[in-house]
């Protein structure tokens, strides 16, 4: 699986802030208050976790091109999910406001870094600099289909789908492994258990799949000894804070 640069990370990270942009701009006031993909949330809140997250990261880089280090968000855990269900209820235009203001601030720290910058030490997951960016472009990518406004998973790109192969090896039950077939590319192995379980299937369903979302394609197929079998149970989301994750948390 080729690694992501920060060159290509941080172009990434551009094209999906516009396209969270744009996707939200579309809203109506209606529509912001409508059920997104995730149960019991609406889009308001799927648009205020977002805003929340990249605020959350900007802050990161800002405290540590300082040297100093400052817990994910504001208040912690709690503070987070506090902050989420106060801006839900917000109408489109303040929705608006605010997602392009968090944007523009996490882009414009993202931007200042110079080749040292990216390997900055951070506390989301006791990481660095280019750990953050990974996270913020998983929460812009998945989000952006959790606003449930058409662009589903099948939009993933081939490098998301094996950034996040990489990144959810964490929820393979231990003793398991799963050999990931997607379609006309060569197959790969996460977990390290003798129990294998082969899921075929287009890429961007199986990463679907392990990210918690429900595959678009319609694709995946499970096999163990060569006979079918259902999709494996996976633990949780790979927490970034230690607390019980929420709908929208993609970590």
């Amino acid at each position: 699986m080729t690694a992501i640069t920060p060159d290509t990370l941080l172009a990434e990270l551009h094209k999906n802030a516009d396209v969270v942009a744009s996707t939200a701009a579309k809203l109506a006031d209606e529509d912001v208050v409508a059920p997104s993909e995730l149960p019991g949330w609406s889009r308001g809140h799927v648009l205020a976790h977002i805003t929340g997250i990249a605020n959350a990261m900007a802050r990161q880089l800002e405290y540590a091109a300082r040297g100093e280090s400052v817990e994910l968000y504001d208040g912690g855990y709690e503070g987070r999910t506090q902050a989420i269900e106060m801006a839900a209820s917000h109408g489109r235009t303040e929705h608006l406001a605010d997602l392009d203001t968090a944007l523009e601030r996490a882009l414009r720290a993202f931007d200042a870094l110079d080749a040292d910058g990216w390997q900055t030490p951070i506390s989301y997951r006791g990481g660095v600099v280019l750990d953050g960016g990974l996270a913020l472009w998983r929460e812009l990518v998945i989000h952006a289909s959790d606003l449930g406004t058409g662009r589903g998973p099948e939009t993933w790109s081939r490098d998301f789908c094996g950034h996040l192969f990489a990144f959810l090896t964490a929820r393979v039950p231990d003793g398991q492994r799963f050999v990931l077939q997607p379609l006309g590319l060569p197959p790969l192995s996460v977990g390290s258990g003798d129990r294998s379980t082969v899921i075929n299937g287009m890429i961007t369903d199986i990463a679907a799949w392990l990210a918690g979302r429900k595959p678009s394609l319609g694709s995946l197929r499970a096999s163990a000894a060569a006979d079918g079998v259902d999709l494996p149970e996976l633990l949780p989301w790979p927490s970034g804070v230690a607390a019980t994750k929420q709908p929208g948390s993609v970590g």
